[in-house]
Formats: C-alpha cells, structure tokens, sequence
C-alpha cells in the first residue's frame, strides 16, 4: 500500500470531530424543528411529497405505504418507521391540537393502541395544510435545496403562515438537548401574533393576555398561572396539568368519581398505567374506598369510572389519585428550535418575532413575484391594445414577410428589409414600429378572433385589472403598514376557518392535601404456620383459640395493627413488614405466604427468628451464629424505614443460627454437631453495633459447628432431651466464654 495514501491523526480529534458532525446532523437534520414552520425535517419532506403526489384534501386518499415510499426515496433516507411514525402523529387530533393530515383507518388511539401497518391505512391532506401549509410554493417564497442525492429538488423550509411551533408543539430528542413545546390554541396564537406585528414592543405579560397559556387536545386543567409567565418568558419551565373530574350520584348513597379529560402526558400506555396505579392504591391499603374502577372510554371521548363506598369522602379521594397517580402530572417546557441554523431556546416574544419576520419574508417574495408576473401582463396587454389599433398594418406585415423572424424584426427594430408592402405609407409606418420581444411574440401567436370588439373591450378591462393589481402590490411591497394588514386579514380568515373553543382551563388551584383516615391503634395477634403462611387476627379471637393457635403456628405473638414485624434470617437479613400490610381475618383463614409480603426469598435464606418492633425497641437482643460468634445488640438498632437492612455482619460461610430478645435469661449453653457444651453467663456477653461481627462464644473443632443453642432462667424448667438423655441445663457447670465445652456422650 502506498504510505502517501494514509492520513495520520490523533484519534481523540477524530473522534471529537465525528461526533460533532453526528450531533450536528440529529440536531439540525432530524430532531429538532424549525421555527418558522415549526416542523420537523421528516414531518415538512411527508407534507411537500403528498403535496407533490397531488394528494389533496378534495382528493381521494392513497395508501400510507406509497407516500413513505416516496418521501424515502425522493427526499428522506432514513428508516420507513420514522416516516410511517411522524405521518401517523400529525393525523392524531389527541396529539396535536391541528392535524395536518387527515388519516383513514386505523391511525391509533389516546390509549396508546398501535396503528395499523401503512399497507392498510390511507392518508391526504387536511384543508387547512394546503391552504396555510402549502400555498404559494409555485409564487418563489422559499428557497429550494437539492434533495440527498441531487435528483430532486425540495423546500428547505415551508411557507407556513400560522405559527406552527406554537399551535401543534413539538418533542424530539437530539444529542444534548431535547425540545418539548406544549400546544397552543390556534385562535389564541393568531391574536397574539396580530398583537406582536402591531406592536413590537408589547410585553410578554401583554401578550399573555392573548394566548392564555397551552391548550392540549385533551383539555385537562393548568394548575399553575402564575408561574406561565415565567415560563413564557425563558421558554424553559414546568407546567404542572390535572385530569378534569365529574362526581356522580349513585343509588344507595354511593358516589362515582368519573374522570372525563386526562394531563397531555397520560395518553397513550400511561392511561393502562394509571388504572394499574389506582389498583395498587387498594392492594397496597393506602385507600379502602374502592369498589370498582372501568374504563369506559370510547371514540366519544376518555370516562374512567371509579366507583366508591357509600361513606366515602369522594373529594378527599381525588386528592389521593393527583398526589398518588399521573392524575396531576407535570409538562417540562424547553422551546427549543432551529433558529437561524442553529438550535435556541426561546421565549413567547422570540419566537412570535422569527415567525412575524417570516411572514414578511414570503410576503414580499410572494408579492415581489405577483408584481413580476403583472408587470409582463402589463407589457403584453399594452402590446396588444397597440396592435389593435394598427392592425390593418401588422397584417400586410405579416403577410409580406417570408418567415417569423422577418415580421418580428420588423416589429421590435422597424427592420421592412425583404417584406413586400402594398404601399410606400405602409413601409414608412411599419419602419416606426418599436414593440418589445414579449409584445411581438404575444401579436405573433394572437389569434383572429381577439379582434372582435367585445374581446377588445375584454382585454381594456383586464388592462385596468392589471393595473391596479401593480398598484395593489407595489403598495403592499412599499409600505409596512399595507403588508401587515395583508398578512393580518389572512390570519383571520384561517381563524374564522379553523380555531375552535380552549379546551384547556388555566387557574391557580392549591396542592392536593389527601388526609389520610386515621386508624385507631388495636392490639392484634401474629401467627405463622410451618408452611410460612402467615395472617393476624384479633385478640378475642386467639383467646378463643389459644391452645390451637400456639400449637398448630410457629410463631405467635402480640403486636399493634400499626406497628412493623422484624424478621431475622439466615443469612444476616433483617426484612420489615408492616403489620397493616398483612391480611387480617378469622382464625381458620389460611393466611398468605410471607414471601408475598416481604423481601425474604425462601429458597436463599431461612426464617430464625420472627417478633414485633415493639418488642425489640425494649429489649437487647442475642445473636449467636454457627461458627459461635455472638453479641448483644440495643435492639433500638432494628427500627429502620427500610424493608430490608443488614441485621448483622458474618464471617464467609457463617450463618445466623439463633436470635432471640434478652429478658430472663441468665445463661446460654451453645450445644456443636459433635456433642460439646459449653455454658456461661450472659454478663460475659457484649453488647455491640449490628454491623459488628460479635466475640466467640466457643472455640470448635476443625469440622465443628454450633448446632443448637439454649438458654437459662431462674423461672423456667430447663431440661433438654439430647441424644436419649435427659440434662438439666440448670445443674451444668458454668464455665469461662470462649472454651471448649464438656463433651456429652449419649
């Protein structure tokens, strides 16, 4: 390989400079929109391509799939997804506040249900596109560029001439940035718009007086006025948004809660993730106030129905659903926009300012071309007149001349060489004859049948026409004033056409406070089974049933029905329940497994140990583990918010073998797998942190580990069974923490 042929450079400049490109490409090329079509570079090629295909909205439809072809074959290389995807979103009316497309078939719903395949579906244009999108692209008010591969031609820009940016919004994730502009009323935008042109220096709080803040299309209620203006004017903020709610009378005293508009961000899958939502409000007992929940939403309209108990507070609830589900959600605004090739964040004021001098710009390239056009019909209409009154003379020209060229020079230079004339007059007067090439060509290609009078008369009229038409035009051109009432009259004929009423209601409202229903503090019993199925029930109940509840459970033991649950396990892990999150019934009911209630995982670690917070707060508690650590711990440690904290630190290969509060017990007897016992005081003991590892209790065998542990009280009969024999735990000597224990033979 020849060596002049490799470029040498540093791979971090490389790099830098590759994804700046890149970014520069999404940013400019894909993400983001211009703000003075307000539409992205997919959205604008889709639009200019059906314009091209003659896909009007007068028009038949045509199937998606032929306008994605041929939006990705003429003017956007990218994936067909992308295509099929913008097409179907600007045919969305719970999505964009003015549709540009009108689609046909499945396009999708608020409920975030997918559209169908583009082979199905068929689209045109809205009215409104053609007439405020796409008008005027043959009048040379915007510049046209080559498409990706220089076959074609496209607009680098659409003469829009309603502030689209504002009126359907826009979100896009680029590199390091992302614009997200809420919809506006169109009607609202026109007046402020007229207001801006009228008075440049108008404030933003003037102008808030004509767009009132965002109008989504799936109405909803802006909680926070006072801070629009703010947001208006940095363009960056967040507007907090609540579903609309309507109560409902129902026999027998209930109240249904009927949800009948949602926060813009809540269409789509987040509706199926707000019913979800309310249902964990019920599992998770934050509310008890729900007898149903349905979703009756139709094409109609979004009705969410939630049935409620008949002494429901049915305000108090809705105060629950804003604070505990997307109800009241939040819109963060970033206008951010291509502005002058370049992406920038702006403010109300700003981005009015760039779509005024927009409209200026294709006005006075709209009217400089209309001018244009008149002043050549001017041109050929004068001619004409001209050749009526000397027709008699341009006929003998014509039919002296040999050929075309000859009678035109003799009409645009008097040049008589080589035509015959009937007369010397005649050759005299045709050599005085000074029409322009435009004038010539018009008389040359006129027919006979415009030398009837009333066609004269015709053409005198249309002359005047012409005539005030330049004067119309060089008006608009010349004075300010003319172009803004132009642009003005236009704006209100799209308004008169196309606004219609807010559907959004802007207000002050204050933060949602949910009073949570106090419950009244009862004392309850715990039990859990052998199974691991556990369940708490009343203290009348266990006492009707005591003899079976402490011989059938494994655990029981009395709690508050506010308090918590600790569950010590094998493996060092403190797990919390709360004991409201238990199911509370009758004796015989069978309860659920603990596993569903808590972090604890039965196949990875064992249940030692098992009491109520209240319990542990008052106590110290033992902690023995199989390779005879042990500790003393203030069980004031184990009051922790979490569900699952660390209960003690352990050794590798170690586990919690035994943990038990301290109360009566004066002594504890580590008993190993080969028949050692050791027993000594419990002041020998330390009380240390829970992440601490203990001291040892025992010195073991190489292949010796603590099997069992006991303890003594002055109170208690402590005799144990071990191996056949009977042992009175009371009468073993007491030795010194960390021997080796007597070793018991069966």
């Amino acid at each position: 390989m020849d060596d002049s042929r490799i470029i040498k450079t540093e791979y971090s400049e490389e790099m830098q400079k590759s994804f700046i490109d890149y970014a520069m490409s999404v940013i400019i090329a894909r993400a983001l929109p211009d703000v003075r079509d307000g539409l992205k570079p997919v959205q604008r090629r889709t639009l200019y391509d059906m314009y091209e295909l003659g896909i009007r909205y007068d028009r038949p439809y045509r199937k998606c799939a032929r306008i994605v072809g041929d939006t990705m074959g003429k003017y956007h290389p990218h994936g067909d997804s992308s295509i099929y995807d913008a097409l179907v979103v600007m045919a969305q009316d719970f999505k964009r506040g003015l549709p540009l497309v009108d689609g046909h078939g499945n396009f999708g719903n608020i409920e975030g249900d997918g559209q169908a395949a583009m082979r199905y579906t068929e689209a045109r244009l809205q009215k409104v596109t053609q007439e405020a999108y796409l008008a005027d692209l043959d009048k040379d008010v915007v510049d046209f560029v080559p498409n990706f591969d220089e076959t074609e031609k496209e607009p680098s820009v659409l003469p829009v001439k309603l502030p689209n940016f504002l009126i359907n919004g826009s979100e896009g994730i680029a590199v390091g940035m992302a614009t997200s502009t809420p919809p506006h009323n169109l009607g609202e935008v026109v007046d402020a718009l007229k207001a801006y042109m009228r008075n440049e220096s108008i404030t933003t709080k003037e102008l808030m007086r004509y767009l009132k803040g965002p109008d989504f299309p799936t109405g909803g209620i802006v909680t926070n006025k006072d801070e629009l203006l703010r947001i208006y004017e940095t363009g960056t903020g967040k507007i907090k948004i609540r579903g609309k709610v309507e109560f409902e009378k129902q026999k027998g005293g209930k109240t249904n809660v009927v949800i009948t508009e949602i926060p813009y961000p809540m269409i789509g899958m987040n509706i199926s993730k707000f019913l979800s939502d309310v249902a964990g409000l019920v599992e998770s007992k934050k509310t008890q106030d729900i007898l149903d929940i349905s979703n009756q939403s139709s094409k109609e309209g979004i009705r969410i129905v939630i049935e409620l108990r008949k002494d429901a507070d049915a305000e108090n609830f809705v105060n629950l659903l804003y604070k505990k589900t997307r109800l009241e959600d939040t819109f963060g605004v970033n206008m951010l926009a291509i502005y002058n090739g370049r992406p920038e964040t702006m403010g109300l004021k700003d981005i009015l300012k760039a779509n005024m001098d927009f409209q200026f710009q294709i006005a006075t390239r709209k009217y400089n071309n209309l001018l244009s056009r008149e002043l050549e019909r001017k041109e050929v209409q004068e001619g004409l007149i001209k050749a009526c009154n000397v027709i008699d003379l341009i006929i003998e020209i014509l039919r002296g001349s040999k050929d075309r060229n000859m009678a035109k020079a003799c009409l645009v230079e008097g040049n008589t060489a080589g035509i015959k004339f009937k007369s010397r007059e005649s050759k005299i007067m045709a050599a005085q004859l000074s029409f322009t090439e435009r004038q010539a060509n018009a008389i040359l290609e006129m027919r006979l049948y415009k030398l009837i009078g009333l066609e004269i008369e015709a053409l005198i009229k249309e002359h005047e026409d012409t005539m005030a038409n330049i004067y119309r035009y060089e008006d608009i051109l010349d004075r300010r004033d003319s172009m803004v009432q132009v642009i003005i009259n236009e704006l209100d004929e799209f308004k008169k056409a196309y606004s219609r009423k807010r559907r959004t209601v802007i207000d002050n409202v204050e933060e949602a406070v949910y009073k949570e229903k106090e419950i009244e503090e009862t004392e309850v019993i715990f039990l859990m089974d052998r199974f691991g199925y556990v369940k708490v029930i009343d203290l009348a109940a266990y006492e009707r049933n005591k003899e079976a509840a402490d011989g059938e459970n494994r655990f029981v033991f009395p709690c508050k029905n506010t308090g918590k649950v600790c569950l010590f396990t094998s493996t060092g892990q403190l797990h919390t329940i709360k004991v409201m999150d238990l199911p509370f019934g009758k004796f015989r009911d069978k309860g659920v497994p603990i596993d569903n209630v808590s972090n604890y995982n039965s196949e990875k670690e064992a249940i030692v140990y098992i009491t109520s917070q209240t319990q542990l707060n008052l106590r110290q508690v033992v902690f023995v583990t199989a390779q005879a650590m042990i500790k003393l711990v203030n069980g004031g440690e184990f009051d922790v918010s979490k569900r699952t904290v660390a209960a003690t630190k352990l050794a590798q290969g170690d586990q919690v073998l035994n943990v038990m509060p301290l109360e009566e017990q004066r002594h504890v007897v580590l008993q190993t797998k080969e028949g050692f016992f050791l027993k000594f005081a419990m002041e020998e003991v330390p009380e240390q942190k829970k992440a601490a590892l203990g001291v040892r209790g025992m010195k073991l065998g190489a292949k010796d580990f603590v099997e069992n542990v006991y303890y003594t009280c002055a109170s208690a009969d402590s005799t144990i069974e071990y191996k056949g024999k009977s042992i009175d735990l009371n009468k073993m000597k007491t030795a010194k923490r960390d021997g080796k224990g007597t070793k018991i033979r069966a």
